[in-house]
C-alpha cells in the first residue's frame, strides 16, 4: 500500500510524497522490497514491479536479477537486501545470461541417506559421556565420527523434556542462543540481527511531522558492543540525559532527538572514538543497536546537530545543572573540592594567546580551562579561563561556584597547587567560610627526624596508608610582613625528603588530611585519562571569533623603552670613567647632552603606558568559540563519572580492582551481547570474558546492576544484565 505524505506546498497545493510501504527494505534510491510469509513485491518509485509467491523461488531470483541488469540499484545493495552473499548474486546473474530464467530455478539437493544421529544415539553419547569417556572412544564406542559426537553433546541437539510449570525465572545456557521462559515457551533470538528500517520515520523527520525517532530495540544474539549498555544505570546516576533535557527544551523535528545524539557520543568513546569523527570508524549499525534505531547518526549529522545546541548558549547552565546534581547524588564526595587549570594546546591557524603547556614543557598557542573535581576525582565543573589570570584568580571564582552548590552553611575544603600560592587569597577564602589546603611555597624549614611520628589512614575499600609526619603551627608573613596568616604545617618524610603542606584544618588527626593532600593526584588522573580515553583536548570544532580589542594587555613598549634606558646609561657610565682625566670643554659638552638624552630616554620609559588595549597590539587576534566544546565536555564528563561508579562497583568482586578496573570495563565494553525482551525486562547477556575471574567479577558487577532497576532511556524496559555461563 502507498501511503502519500505531505511533504511541500507549491501555488498553495500540496504535492504528495511517495512513502514506502511499511516495513519494507530500501535497496537503492526509489526501488523498495517488501516480504513476507505470503511472498515478496518489488516496488519502483511507488509502484509494483516485480511479485512472486513463497514458494516462487526462481521469480525472486529473477527480480534480484533484473534489478541489477536494469541499474535501478548496485549488486550490493540488492544482495544485501534480498539476504544473500554479493557472490551468489553474481552467480544467478552468470546463469541467467546463459540459460534464462529456467537457469534460475532451484535444484533439489536433500539430504543422501538418513541422519545416524537419532535421538535414541544422542542419548547414548551423552550417557557416556557423563561417564567421563572420551569424544574418540565414544565416536569409536558408538560407531558415529567425532564430528558428530561433538554436534551430539550440544545442548541444541539433545531432545527438550516435557515442559512443566516453573516459576517466573528464565533459564539461560551459556553455549545456546535459545532462551527458556517461566512459561515454558523457546524463543531463537537470530545471531548478529539487524535492526529493522526505520525508513517511514525517516521520512516523516524530513517532512516536519517527527520529532524524535521512538527507540526499538533489536533482539539477537551476539550482538556486537552490546556489552556497553552496562553503563546506562551508572550514566542515569549522573543524570546526563534528564539534565540535558530539561536545559535544552526547544525541539526541531528531526529523526535523532537529544536522547539518541547523548547516547550516541557516550557509546562512542567507551569504544575509544570520542570525537565526531570517530563515528566514521564504528560500524553504524553495531552503534544504532545500542540506541534503539536502525543506525547511528553520521558524523556530519552530530557536528550539525551539536552546532545547533551551542547556538543556544546553554553550556553554563548545562554545567550547573550537572554539577547540583553531582553534589546531591555524591554529599559524601562534596566535602573536598580539587581545583586546578588545564592548557588545551591549539594546532590551527588562528593567532590565540600563548600558554605554558606543562607537559610539553612549552610556550605555543593554546587554550586554558579551570576544572573543579571531587574528593574521588570525578569531574564537577568547568569553564575557559580568562587571557592572563592566574590559579590565584580562577581560587576566587571556583569558591563562588562552590558556594552555590553547597549551599551558606557547609564548610568545604579546597585543595589546590602552588600555583594557587597567596597568603591574601588564603585569608579571604577562610573568611567566606573555606579552609585550604596547599604545598607551602618558598623557603621551607627542615623538620627534625625527633618530630615524625607514624600516622595510618584507611580507606572505605580497606586499603592502608601509612605515613611519617610532623604537625606544628606556622605563621606566613605577607604584605611586607605587616600581617601574616596563621594555619597549620603537616610535613611528610619519605625516602629522606620533606614535603610540606599547609592546611586551616584542626582534626587532631593530621593522617586524613595528608591522605586527601597527596590525593590532589586524582584531579591529574582525571586529566590524563580523560585526554588519552576520552579526548579531552579536542577541540571538537575550529570555529573561532574576534578577540575584544579593548582587553587591556601589557605593553610591550614598556619593557623595552626601560632596556634600552639602562643600556645608553650604562654605556654612559662607562664612557665618563674614561673621560675623567680628560679636561675638555668639547667633552665636557656633548657628556652633558648624553645625560640629557638619557633622563629623556628614562622619563619616556616611565610615560609609557603598562597595559593598552589588544587592539593598538594584535587587531587580528582570535578565541575559540568555546560553547560546542562545552557541551562535549559536559558528556564526556559524565561518560567518566559513570565509569568511575561502575569501577566503584567491581571492587568486592575483583581483586585487581584498584590497578585494572577501567581495563576490564574497556573489555566489557567491547563484548558482545544477546538482547531479549521478556514482559517489561531487556535482558542482557554478556559473552564471558577473557578469563574466568573476569567473567566472575562481570556477573557480580550485573547483579549489582541488575538491582538498581534502571529502565532503558525512552522506554519502560528495565534492564537485567547477566553472564553467559554465570
Amino acid at each position: 500500500m502507498v501511503v502519500p505524505v505531505v511533504a511541500k506546498v507549491r501555488n498553495g497545493v500540496p504535492l504528495p510524497l511517495v512513502v514506502a510501504p511499511p516495513n519494507s527494505v530500501p535497496v537503492s534510491a526509489g526501488v523498495d522490497l517488501l516480504e513476507g510469509d505470503e511472498g515478496g513485491v518489488v516496488f519502483l518509485w511507488g509502484m509494483a514491479t516485480w511479485s512472486w509467491s513463497a514458494e516462487d523461488t526462481t521469480t525472486r531470483r529473477l527480480a534480484a536479477v533484473q534489478l541489477v541488469e536494469s541499474s535501478s540499484a548496485s549488486q550490493r545493495c540488492v544482495a544485501e537486501a534480498f539476504d544473500v552473499d554479493e557472490t551468489t548474486l553474481w552467480r544467478w546473474r552468470r546463469d541467467f545470461r546463459g540459460g534464462g530464467v529456467a537457469a534460475l530455478a532451484p535444484l533439489d539437493k536433500g539430504p543422501k541417506r538418513a541422519s545416524k544421529l537419532t535421538d535414541a544415539k544422542i542419548a547414548e553419547i551423552v550417557a557416556a559421556r557423563a561417564t567421563g569417556v572420551s569424544m574418540a572412544a565414544i565416536a569409536i564406542q558408538v560407531g558415529v565420527s567425532l564430528n558428530s559426537v561433538s554436534r551430539a553433546l550440544k545442548p541444541a541437539a539433545r531432545p527438550r523434556p516435557a515442559s512443566g510449570h516453573l516459576d517466573a525465572k528464565i533459564t539461560e545456557d551459556s553455549n545456546d542462543n535459545e532462551v527458556e521462559t517461566g512459561d515454558g515457551a523457546v524463543s531463537d533470538l537470530v545471531p548478529l540481527a539487524r535492526p529493522e528500517p526505520r525508513t517511514i520515520e525517516r521520512q516523516a523527520a524530513r517532512a516536519g511531522a517527527l520529532v524524535e525517532a521512538r527507540p526499538a530495540i533489536t533482539e539477537g544474539a551476539s550482538l556486537p558492543l552490546a556489552g556497553a549498555l552496562v553503563i546506562l544505570p551508572a550514566l542515569a546516576a549522573t543524570g546526563l540525559v534528564e539534565v540535558a533535557s530539561s536545559v535544552y527544551t526547544t525541539t526541531r523535528p528531526a529523526f535523532y532527538g537529544l536522547r539518541s545524539l547523548l547516547l550516541a557520543v557516550v557509546f562512542a568513546a567507551l569504544v575509544g572514538e570520542a570525537r565526531a569523527e570517530g563515528l566514521t570508524r564504528i560500524d553504524p549499525v553495531d552503534l544504532g543497536r545500542l540506541l534503539g534505531l536502525d543506525r547511528a547518526p553520521e558524523a556530519h549529522t552530530l557536528r550539525r546537530r551539536m552546532q545547533r545546541l551551542a547556538e543556544e548558549g546553554r553550556s553554563p547552565r548545562l554545567f550547573e545543572a550537572l554539577a547540583r546534581h553531582h553534589v546531591q547524588a555524591n554529599a559524601e564526595a562534596a566535602g573536598i573540592f580539587y581545583v586546578d587549570g588545564h592548557v588545551r594546546a591549539y594546532h590551527g591557524n588562528a593567532k590565540l594567546r600563548k600558554a605554558h603547556v606543562a607537559r610539553m614543557r612549552i610556550s605555543m598557542p593554546a587554550a586554558a580551562d579551570t576544572w573543579v573535581c571531587d574528593s574521588r576525582g570525578g569531574g564537577v565543573l568547568v569553564w575557559s579561563e580568562e587571557a592572563c589570570t592566574s590559579l590565584v584568580g580562577e581560587l576566587r571564582r571556583a569558591a563562588k561556584e562552590i558556594r552555590a552548590l553547597v549551599g551558606p552553611d557547609a564548610r568545604p575544603m579546597i585543595i589546590f597547587d602552588r600555583g594557587g600560592w597567596s597568603p591574601v587569597l588564603f585569608a579571604e577564602l577562610v573568611k567566606d567560610g573555606f579552609d585550604i589546603t596547599t604545598y607551602r611555597k618558598g623557603p621551607k624549614p627542615v623538620e627534625r627526624r625527633s618530630s615524625f611520628t607514624d600516622h595510618r589512614f584507611v580507606e572505605e575499600t580497606g586499603r592502608r596508608h601509612d605515613y611519617l609526619l610532623a604537625d606544628r603551627n606556622v605563621r606566613i608573613p605577607y604584605d611586607a610582613k605587616r600581617r601574616y596568616f596563621a594555619c597549620r604545617q603537616i610535613t611528610r618524610l619519605k625516602d629522606g625528603h620533606q614535603t610540606h603542606f599547609l592546611t586551616t584544618r584542626t582534626d587532631p588527626d593530621p593522617a586524613p588530611l595528608g591522605h586527601a593532600m597527596f590525593s590532589r593526584w586524582r584531579q591529574e588522573n582525571f586529566f590524563r585519562y580523560m585526554r588519552s580515553r576520552f579526548d579531552l583536548d579536542g577541540l571538537d570544532t575550529y570555529a573561532n571569533a574576534l578577540d575584544d580589542p579593548e582587553r587591556s594587555v601589557p605593553n610591550p613598549a614598556k619593557k623595552a623603552a626601560g632596556v634600552r634606558a639602562k643600556a645608553v646609561a650604562a654605556e654612559l657610565v662607562q664612557v665618563e670613567a674614561r673621560l675623567a682625566e680628560v679636561r675638555s670643554p668639547e667633552l665636557a659638552a656633548g657628556v652633558s647632552e648624553a645625560r640629557d638624552y638619557v633622563e629623556g630616554l628614562k622619563k619616556s620609559a616611565k610615560d609609557t603606558p603598562a597595559r593598552v588595549p589588544l587592539g593598538q597590539l594584535h587587531p587580528d587576534a582570535q578565541v575559540l568559540n568555546p560553547e560546542r566544546k562545552r557541551i562535549h565536555d559536559a558528556i564526556r564528563m559524565a561518560t567518566y563519572n559513570a565509569e568511575s561508579i561502575l569501577a566503584r562497583l567491581l571492587r568486592p568482586h575483583f581483586a585487581k580492582a584498584h590497578d585494572e578496573a577501567r581495563t576490564l570495563l574497556r573489555e566489557i565494553y567491547s563484548s558482545p551481547a544477546d538482547l531479549q525482551i521478556v514482559g517489561t525486562q531487556l535482558h542482557v547477556r554478556i559473552n564471558a570474558l577473557s578469563a574466568p575471574r573476569r567473567s566472575r567479577a562481570l556477573a557480580g558487577l550485573c547483579a549489582e546492576l541488575t538491582e538498581t532497576e534502571t529502565t532503558y532511556p525512552g522506554t519502560n524496559l528495565v534492564l537485567v544484565y547477566t553472564v553467559k555461563g554465570h
